[in-house]
């Protein structure tokens, strides 16, 4: 199942090439700052398959901001709800429905472990994500699910020119030793391993994918 916001035509792309490598693929329009409908992605995917092996909590808003002062309520409240709020309401409602072997990945950021300050709510959450990962990847133990949290550094994602100012955009990338952003197809074999059996044994983790920076 894929869940979206408002992006149909990329949404019935992503439906296409799953159906075109055999698989059902199932896709739920909405947003996910409601805790409604969180629930009722997962019971759906429930419904329709069974039970639920992985959740992949990918989903972020991002904007930014030159002082604090610019930053409204309303864009910390969004940015919160969308990037961690969302994640707990989805966490929490799959757990019934997930058997042991389970996997949970979070998408956390370079950013919670070196804070952007012009991307403030942003990183900020993303520290969020990998505490929360932590904590909930011992509290799942002993059920034998596993949650782990991959920690992109900057890859090139449509949310890179519709976020960031045109100068940032232009060497975006170049501040890692690679000197280069890296792209989504260099993130998707670090999920792959952590929702497979090959990683039985790996919970709690942050993967860095940062093209060569160091994240401790």
């Amino acid at each position: 199942m894929v869940s979206y916001y408002n992006e149909d035509d990329d949404a019935r792309e992503t439906e296409r090439l799953v159906k075109a490598a055999g698989r059902k693929c199932l896709l739920a329009r909405g947003d996910i700052k409601d805790p409604a409908h969180c629930r009722a992605i997962i019971e759906r995917a429930a419904e329709e398959f069974g039970r639920v092996d992985i959740l992949v909590n990918n989903a972020a808003h991002q904007a930014t901001f030159k002082s604090l002062e610019d930053i409204s309520d309303e864009e910390w409240d969004i940015t919160f709800h969308t990037n961690i709020h969302a994640m707990f309401y989805l966490t929490k409602a799959v757990l019934p429905h997930m058997q042991e072997g389970g996997a949970i990945i979070n998408t956390t950021s370079v950013n919670a472990d070196t804070p952007s300050p012009q991307l403030l709510p942003y990183a900020t959450t993303k520290g969020a994500i990998q505490n929360f990962t932590g904590g909930l990847a011992q509290l799942l133990a002993e059920k034998g699910i596993r949650v782990n949290c991959v920690a992109p550094g900057p890859v090139w994602t449509p949310l890179i020119p519709s976020t960031m100012p045109a100068e940032k955009v232009k060497t975006f990338g170049e501040q890692t030793p690679m000197k280069r952003p890296g792209q989504p197809k260099e993130l998707a074999p670090v999920y792959v391993m952590l929702a497979s059996d090959e990683a039985s044994y790996i919970s709690g983790a942050t993967v860095a994918v940062t093209g060569g920076k160091p994240f401790i």
